[in-house]
């Protein structure tokens, strides 16, 4: 399918995911990097308790909280 073919059908709402190879597909800015933070235990505490809240792992919520605070 050439690029211009897909771009009009994209725009007009058509389903395009048969044209792309999902197995090479990547997102821009999404190298990760692993960091190690200690905190103390009354806040570990504090972000399970949150996590468990919304139903998410404590990872995934400090990384959405550091993500909104960085917007």
């Amino acid at each position: 399918m050439k690029a211009s073919d897909f771009d009009k059908k994209f725009d007009a709402g058509g389903d395009v995911s048969d044209a792309v190879d999902w197995s090479r597909a990547t997102r821009p800015n999404d190298l990760t990097r692993r960091v190690n933070v200690d905190f103390p235990a009354w806040v570990v505490e504090g972000l399970d308790r949150q996590a468990r809240h919304l139903g998410v792992t404590r990872q995934s919520l400090i990384k959405m909280w550091i993500a909104e605070r960085l917007e």
